[in-house]
C-alpha cells in the first residue's frame, strides 16, 4: 500500500495549530505538484467561508447569465420583466398604513405583512432596502434582456449598483451575526471535547438583537445539569466574555440543553416602568423583561408571593411594581405591614385599607386577617361555593409584609394560618425579606406555602435554596451571579426554567403620582371592618325640599347618589362608588359626568367625588 508522503507534514501542522508555540510550517510545493489545482481549492474554501459577503456579486453574476440567455432566445420578454418589476415595486414600496386604512386593501396588507415576517424582515429600513434591490435589479435585467448585458453602459451600471447596494448588506448586523452563528455551529464538534461536552452537537440556532440561542443535543448519558456546570468552560471554548452564556434545561428532552449567548447585555441599562393601567387582580402583573425581551407576567391571585434578596438588590423596586398593580385593581383590598416605621409602604398608605407600623399593630392586623378568612369561609359555606370570586363589592385581600423576619411570633403564627387557608377565599400573603431562613420565617411552614418566589441577588449559594427551594442551585438557579439592581430569577408554576430577568425601574415620583391617582382611603383615617361595603339608604333630598332626580331613582343610580351625598368633604374615591352601586368603572364615570354637567356632583381632586353643595348651603 502506497503511503501518503505528506502525512508527517499535516501532523506537524495540526500540532502547531493546537499548541500555538511556533509558526505554521511553510508549504513549498515541488514542481510536479498541481499548483493551479491547489490554488483553486484554497480559493474555493475562502469563497465558501465568506459566501455571505460575496452574495451581492453572486446575484449580479446570476443576473448577467440570465440576461444573456433570455436575450439570445427571447428578447421580447423584457416587457414582461419590466411590468413585473413595476408591480413588485409598487406592492413592496407602498407604506402599510395606507393599505390598512381601507378595508378593501386589508387583505393585501395582511398577505404582505405575513410575507415580510416569513422572510425575517420586520423593520421599515429593511423593507425599503429590499424594495430598492428588487426595482434596481429588475430594471437592469429588463434593459439587459432587450439590448444585451454587454452593451455599454450596462456593465458599469451593474458594477456601481452592486457596490452601492452591497454596502448595507455587508454592514448589516443581522447578516454578520448569522455568519458568526454558522461558524460556531461548524466548529462546535471540534471544541466540544475541550469544553467537557464530547459528542454534543448543535441542531438549531437562531440569532436576535442581543446574541443567539442554540439547542444542543448532548451525548447519551450526559444530563442538562452537567452541561450547566460547564458554562465557564463553554465561555472559554467560544472565546467570549465571562458571564455571557446561559444554559437552560430543555423541557422537551433530558439529553438536550438550550444555550443562550448574550453578546449585548439587554439589562445593562435600567428598564423604565411603562405604567400600570386600571385592571383586575385576575390578570397577571408585569414585573419586567427577560433577556430575550419577553415580559415577565405572573398571576398573584390565590398565590402567596415571597421576595428575597440581599440589601441593595432591588426588593423595594419589585415590591413597588406589585403594589402599583394592586392599587390599580378595583377588585382587591390591600393591607400592609411595615415595621420600619412605615418608611417603605407609607407612599401607598392611601391605597391601603390598613397599615401596621408597630409589632402590636402587626399582630392585630393578622388577627383581623384570620378573622376575615373565617368570615369568607362561612359565607362560601352558606352559599355552597368553593371559590371566592373577586369583585369590586367583594374584593380579594392581599397582605403585604416588608421585612417579614421582624414580625413578632404571634403575628407569624396568624400569617402561617393565612398562607395555608387563604387560597380558596382569595386572601393571600406577599412577604419580602433578605434571607428567609427557618428561624426568620418563624419556624413554621409559611415558606413552603409560597407559590411564587422571586429571588434577587444573594451573597451565598445556600441562600438560593432558601428562597427558591431545596436543590434550586444545583438545578441552575444561580442568583448569586446576578449583578444588576433589580435583576431576579422567578420560580412559579408558569416559570420552571431559570431565566434571568430585570424588573422595571419605578421612580419615587411615579410611586407618588400613581398612589395619589388610585388612592382609596384618606391616610390616617380609621378604616372600616374588613369586607364591609357601602349600602344605599333612603333617597336624600336637597335643602330646598325638591327631589334630586337621581336620588328618587332606584337601583344602582340611587345607590350612587346616596354614596355621593354621604361623602365627606374630601370626597369618595371611584372604587368606593363602584362598590356602592356594584357597577363598572366606565359606568360610574358616565353617571358622574352627567351629574357634573347638571351641577349636582363635583370632583374634589383626581378620583375623589362628592355631591355638590345645595343652593344656600354652607358648604359643610
Amino acid at each position: 500500500m502506497r503511503r501518503d508522503p505528506y502525512r508527517h507534514y499535516r501532523r506537524a501542522m495540526r500540532r502547531g495549530f493546537r499548541s500555538r508555540h511556533g509558526a505554521y510550517p511553510i508549504l513549498i510545493p515541488p514542481p510536479y505538484e498541481p499548483v493551479a489545482a491547489m490554488m483553486f481549492a484554497a480559493t474555493a474554501r475562502v469563497l465558501y467561508r465568506h459566501r455571505s459577503a460575496f452574495m451581492p456579486f453572486a446575484v449580479t453574476g446570476a443576473a448577467f447569465i440570465i440576461a444573456a440567455i433570455i436575450h439570445r432566445h427571447h428578447p421580447g420578454l423584457w416587457v414582461i420583466v419590466a411590468m413585473v418589476t413595476l408591480a413588485a415595486g409598487l406592492v413592496l414600496g407602498v407604506p402599510h398604513r395606507l393599505l390598512w386604512a381601507m378595508p378593501a386593501r386589508a387583505f393585501t396588507a395582511g398577505i404582505i405583512t405575513r410575507m415580510w415576517e416569513a422572510c425575517g424582515i420586520t423593520r421599515p429600513a429593511e423593507r425599503a432596502y429590499v424594495t430598492a434591490v428588487v426595482v434596481t435589479g429588475g430594471g437592469w435585467l429588463s434593459a439587459a434582456i432587450a439590448a444585451g448585458p454587454s452593451v455599454k453602459p450596462l456593465p458599469a451600471i451593474a458594477g456601481i449598483a452592486t457596490v452601492i447596494l452591497g454596502v448595507p448588506w455587508w454592514a448589516h448586523r443581522r447578516r454578520r451575526a448569522k455568519v458568526r452563528i454558522e461558524r460556531t455551529v461548524q466548529t462546535w464538534p471540534d471544541i466540544a471535547e475541550n469544553m467537557g461536552l464530547p459528542g454534543s452537537r448543535i441542531v438549531s440556532a437562531t440569532g436576535n438583537t442581543w446574541g443567539f440561542t442554540a439547542r444542543v443535543i448532548l451525548r447519551k448519558g450526559t444530563t442538562a445539569v452537567q452541561a450547566i456546570n460547564q458554562v465557564p468552560a463553554i465561555e472559554s471554548g467560544l472565546g467570549i466574555r465571562p458571564g455571557s452564556v446561559r444554559a437552560l434545561p430543555d423541557p422537551a428532552r433530558a439529553d438536550a440543553v438550550i444555550l443562550r449567548v448574550i453578546e449585548t447585555d439587554p439589562h445593562a441599562q435600567p428598564i423604565n416602568w411603562p405604567g400600570q393601567p386600571a385592571t383586575s387582580v385576575k390578570r397577571p402583573v408585569e414585573l419586567g423583561l427577560f433577556e430575550d425581551g419577553r415580559p415577565v407576567r405572573v398571576v398573584i391571585l390565590r398565590r402567596n408571593v415571597l421576595i428575597g434578596g440581599t440589601t441593595g438588590s432591588g426588593k423595594s423596586g419589585i415590591l413597588n411594581i406589585i403594589l402599583a398593580y394592586l392599587a390599580a385593581c378595583a377588585d382587591v383590598t390591600i393591607w400592609g405591614v411595615d415595621l420600619k416605621g412605615g418608611m417603605e409602604l407609607q407612599p401607598w398608605a392611601g391605597c391601603m385599607q390598613k397599615l401596621a407600623t408597630t409589632p402590636r399593630e402587626a399582630t392585630a392586623l393578622f388577627r383581623d386577617a384570620v378573622t376575615e378568612v373565617d368570615r369568607r369561609a362561612a359565607i362560601m359555606t352558606a352559599k355552597g361555593e368553593r371559590t371566592w370570586q373577586p369583585t369590586p363589592g367583594n374584593p380579594a385581600l392581599v397582605t403585604v409584609v416588608d421585612e417579614y423576619a421582624e414580625m413578632p411570633g404571634e403575628a407569624q403564627d396568624d400569617a402561617d394560618s393565612l398562607a395555608r387557608r387563604g387560597r380558596a377565599v382569595a386572601a393571600n400573603l406577599l412577604a419580602a425579606t433578605q434571607r428567609p431562613t427557618q428561624q426568620a420565617m418563624g419556624g413554621n411552614a409559611v415558606r413552603s406555602q409560597m407559590d411564587v418566589r422571586i429571588c434577587l441577588r444573594v451573597r451565598e449559594r445556600r441562600d438560593v435554596d432558601l428562597i427558591l427551594g431545596q436543590g434550586a442551585f444545583a438545578a441552575g438557579w444561580h442568583a448569586q451571579a446576578l449583578t444588576q439592581p433589580g435583576a431576579f430569577l422567578i420560580s412559579a408554576p408558569e416559570f420552571t426554567i431559570p431565566e434571568r430577568a430585570r424588573g422595571y425601574l419605578i421612580t419615587d415620583d411615579q410611586v407618588t403620582g400613581h398612589a395619589a391617582r388610585h388612592a382609596r382611603h384618606t391616610p390616617g383615617a380609621a378604616a372600616g371592618p374588613s369586607g364591609s361595603t357601602l349600602t344605599a339608604g333612603p333617597s336624600p333630598r336637597r335643602a330646598d325640599g325638591q327631589g334630586t332626580g337621581f336620588g328618587d331613582a332606584e337601583g344602582p343610580v340611587g345607590a350612587l347618589w346616596a354614596a355621593l351625598c354621604g361623602a365627606p368633604a374630601e370626597g369618595l374615591p371611584v372604587w368606593v362608588l363602584m362598590a356602592a352601586c356594584r357597577k363598572s368603572r366606565s359606568w360610574v364615570y358616565g353617571r358622574l359626568a352627567e351629574l357634573a354637567a347638571d351641577g349636582r356632583a363635583v370632583q374634589v381632586r383626581h378620583g375623589q367625588w362628592r355631591a355638590a353643595d345645595p343652593p344656600g348651603g354652607d358648604g359643610s
